[in-house]
């Protein structure tokens, strides 16, 4: 049988070796989660409410072990994982008190004639299997929004965590055992794009939910149509935030070093990727984005002083520092960073970013911040909406009217004013435009999303 080893980024160290789950036990996981969902259907909602909960209390009782656990596989900062497990915890009780307020409607029939003594009322029921295809950027946070869901509108659920870094999602699964789950009702499965796309492909999954690239976005949705089950796609980013020139300048650079440099070691899809700065206040905002910028220390995830640790792997921080070296060769200059030393990449700041290069237009996964110049705030919109991409966009300014008109004339899922684009807040929708998806993501949203209306019409109700 053949195994994913995982290990740590940084040194390289086994942390451990997970067994892949060849396509006929993916088909048999996938059949024994059919069975599993009628009884996760007949759970009453306070039930499965009691159920998250518990996870949440279970995972809660681990906190630091986990912590260190998904640091160690995944390569972020020990203080951001021990966020990631808060998160999650939000994520199962909020969860949790969304199972039991899955509201039906009474549709009023005497709006149409002929039909004024008839109730008509809609219900909410499960949509069946849902496949949860987990990042590895933030695996632990986003599984529980996927899997989270699926259990609270009464649905099975198969969670495919990311290879590279599964353990600390893998422990987690068994916690909702532990906590109760009906048998077989939350299963996980390992392995790559296969099996990926075999979960896609079968009649037997209802639903897809996947956080990714937009390659495998498009790929999951070309192969899910043969079924015609739901997707719900949150994809790529390349954010944009506009410095106009009444900005703090000071804040601004320190929402760009917070919101990409030392947040999840770049790696995240909603990070600030594109940073454009109004020609009256660029060489202050780069004086402050630099000095700030040389204060992060790159090192060891796991000693509490590290800001930026080691990327997923080798091969994602040579990536970025391939398009570091193709946004030079188009005219950039580079004023910090720009050194790769094994999975560890210097957080870099580029200044004098030609707008017009391709490499500006695509997402660069890791701690690298490009500059870019503008004039006036309307070419700034026109410049973050030339993008294939619409998750996030940020603008800092005083003046609140000119921050709400670029808002509405961003064409992105979600916009901050004077903070950084990389904010998720569990009861927020979250999610974007264009080759981000379309889909959102939240607490509210999601559970919902993994339900179907009935429609039950009474007829002669009234007399």
């Amino acid at each position: 049988m053949a195994v994913v080893t995982v290990r740590n980024p940084g040194t390289g160290e086994v942390l451990g070796e997970v067994p892949e789950t060849g396509a006929a036990q993916v088909a048999a996981t996938v059949e024994r989660a059919g069975k599993a969902q009628r009884a996760m259907a007949a759970t009453p909602a306070h039930e499965r409410a009691a159920l998250l909960r518990r996870v949440a209390d279970l995972i809660e009782a681990e906190f630091e072990g986990l912590a260190r656990l998904l640091a160690a596989e995944n390569g972020k900062p020990i203080q951001q994982t021990r966020g990631e497990v808060e998160a999650a915890i939000r994520i199962f009780r909020a969860t949790a008190g969304e199972a039991t307020r899955l509201f039906g409607r009474q549709i009023p029939l005497d709006a149409v004639p002929g039909l004024e003594r008839h109730l008509a009322v809609t219900i909410r029921e499960p949509l069946g299997v849902v496949a949860a295809l987990v990042p590895f950027n933030y695996p632990v946070e986003l599984y529980a929004h996927k899997a989270a869901a699926a259990l609270a509108a009464g649905n099975a659920v198969v969670v495919q965590p990311p290879a590279r870094c599964p353990l600390a999602v893998l422990r987690i699964a068994e916690l909702v055992e532990q906590a109760g789950a009906p048998r077989d009702a939350h299963q996980v499965v390992i392995g790559g794009a296969e099996v990926s796309r075999q979960l896609a492909e079968m009649s037997g999954i209802a639903a897809v939910t996947l956080t990714g690239s937009t390659a495998a976005g498009r790929e999951i949705a070309r192969l899910a149509a043969g079924t015609l089950k739901q997707v719900h796609l949150e994809l790529g980013g390349n954010d944009a935030l506009i410095v106009c020139a009444d900005a703090d300048v000071e804040e601004a650079a320190r929402a760009v070093v917070l919101g990409r440099l030392a947040r999840g070691n770049g790696q995240i899809c909603c990070a600030v990727k594109r940073v454009y700065v109004q020609t009256a206040v660029h060489d202050a905002f780069v004086d402050a984005l630099v000095a700030q910028t040389a204060k992060l220390t790159v090192g060891d995830q796991l000693l509490e002083s590290t800001d930026v640790g080691p990327l997923i792997a080798e091969e994602a921080a040579g990536r970025v520092l391939d398009a570091v070296r193709t946004l030079v060769g188009d005219g950039a200059r580079l004023v910090a960073g720009g050194v790769r030393t094994r999975a560890f990449m210097d957080p870099t700041v580029l200044v004098d970013v030609p707008a017009a290069s391709p490499a500006f237009a695509e997402e660069i996964f890791g701690p690298v911040a490009p500059v870019a110049r503008f004039d006036d705030p309307a070419e700034a919109v026109r410049l973050a909406n030339d993008s294939p991409y619409g998750l996030h966009a940020a603008v800092f300014t005083r003046d609140i009217s000119r921050a709400l008109s670029i808002a509405r004339q961003l064409d992105v899922g979600g916009v901050v004013v004077n903070g950084s684009t990389a904010l998720r807040a569990e009861n927020l929708p979250f999610g974007g435009t264009k080759d981000t998806g379309g889909y959102r993501e939240g607490v509210h949203d999601t559970v919902l999303d993994l339900t179907r209306q009935k429609t039950v019409v009474v007829m002669d109700a009234f007399r």
